[in-house]
């Protein structure tokens, strides 16, 4: 058996939200995201709730026909916490950490830490074009599309989102 060891790339950012964190907070779902993210689509494979919970499990679908599974590891309403795990089989796996303050001008700061580690060496060099320019217009796409929502209460179009 050869030995491997997967890469890590570790990205930080925090947006500013255009609503309290009480309104921002309950978005953080897979079923709240239809509502803001353009495509999104999950397969819900557990919940009590039907809504995000700790030990909620969930899939989304890959390009290639696979899906990504996804944990809900921590869910703490009034901490205004949330994290998950994903794992694309063989490829890539993330810890997201998000955490929500609100300040005085009755926005929300919420800061967001991907962790992602590569399982392969198809994996490996997945991580590797996950940079930091590549992390940022991830995160300025959906902190735009979070608060197209949040001021509308509409979904941004597709077109707008990248």
């Amino acid at each position: 058996m050869t030995e491997f060891r997967g890469n890590r790339v570790t990205h930080e950012y925090t947006q500013t939200n255009a609503a309290p964190p009480a309104e921002v907070f309950p978005l953080l779902c897979p079923v709240r995201e239809t509502d803001w993210v353009p495509g999104w689509q999950y397969r819900m494979i557990y919940s009590l709730s039907g809504v995000a919970e700790a030990g909620c499990v969930f899939a989304t679908p890959n390009e290639n026909g696979s899906e990504t599974i996804w944990v809900v590891t921590e869910y703490d309403p009034a901490a205004l916490r949330v994290a998950f795990v994903w794992v694309n089989p063989g490829l890539v796996t993330a810890r997201i950490g998000i955490s929500l303050v609100g300040n005085s001008q009755g926005t929300t700061d919420a800061r967001i830490c991907y962790i992602y580690t590569g399982l392969s060496d198809a994996g490996n060099r997945e991580v590797e074009r996950y940079n930091q320019d590549w992390f940022g217009h991830k995160m300025q796409s959906w902190e735009k599309a979070i608060n197209h929502y949040l001021r509308t209460r509409k979904l941004l179009d597709a077109a707008a989102w990248e």
